[in-house]
């Protein structure tokens, strides 16, 4: 069962990690449309800017907390959908409150989607930093 659960571990990361680079790329044209065309007394609105980004990438984040829930549901992991989106989210998001447990023989696979979420969480904050310094609100140089 460890193969199993290793095996669906790794193809649960490479779509995550699929969807992550094409979501973030999908959110940096979003913004970037959103940028040149929407002005605020003749200024390119940064906090608008800011706010598609971060929507943006918890609209990914949340697919990612989805598909996770969806192979869960499907290979019995827990009992019902909405237990496992639950399961998911907390276990992606590692706070892992412990109230919702898988079935023992696919605890590796919810410490590898721990580890994903760690990852891409991590990845979306470097991002989202980036994004602040090239469009503002935070400029280089000027609050760094």
């Amino acid at each position: 069962m460890l193969l199993t659960n290793l095996a669906l571990g790794t193809l649960m990361i490479s779509l995550t990690v699929v969807i992550h680079t094409f979501g973030l790329m999908a959110v940096t044209h979003v913004m970037a449309w959103v940028t040149d065309r929407i002005r605020l007394h003749g200024h390119r609105s940064h906090m608008l800017a800011m706010n598609t980004v971060v929507i943006g990438v918890f609209a990914v984040l949340t697919s990612e907390v989805w598909l996770w829930a969806a192979a869960y549901s499907l290979i019995g992991v827990v009992d019902d959908f909405e237990t496992a989106l639950y399961f998911s989210t907390t276990t992606f998001s590692t706070v892992g409150f412990g109230d919702v447990v898988p079935h023992p023989e696919w605890r590796m696979l919810a410490a590898l989607e721990g580890i994903n979420g760690f990852l891409l969480i991590g990845w979306s904050t470097a991002y989202l930093i980036a994004a602040g310094i090239r469009v503002g609100p935070f400029r280089s140089g000027e609050h760094f």
